[in-house]
């Protein structure tokens, strides 16, 4: 399993019911597929830096989650398909190396007290 961050951009004329539904329908792809720890956040409406088919403001959502990498093609490609997503993009998330604990060396260790 791989941990993937998607943020997406819903139209800003949306109502918060439609807002909710597109959330929910997304999430429900990634779990019928077997995605797990999802995590959404409604980021709200924002400006956009540019501007999207006519449109000046979006509402971003992010969706954080851990998955295969064949659960992605599917979800984006929904969210391509969409009218009410005007832009998407799904980041793989490097997971923190852990490191090697070595065992500690004979020189290291506190001599004990001769009483």
């Amino acid at each position: 399993m791989q941990s993937y961050e998607t943020m997406y951009i819903l139209r800003p004329d949306l109502s918060e019911e439609q807002v909710e539904e597109a959330i929910a329908r997304y999430q429900s792809i990634l779990s019928e597929r077997g995605a797990h720890n999802i995590e959404i956040q409604n980021r709200g409406k924002r400006r956009l830096a540019y501007e999207i088919n006519k449109h000046q403001e979006g509402i971003y959502i992010q969706m954080n989650y851990e998955a295969d990498g064949s659960h992605v093609a599917p979800l984006e490609r929904a969210m391509r398909l969409s009218e009410e997503v005007i832009r998407y993009l799904t980041m793989k998330i490097k997971q923190p190396k852990k490191k090697d604990q070595k065992p500690a060396s004979q020189g290291t260790q506190p001599a004990e007290a001769e009483a």
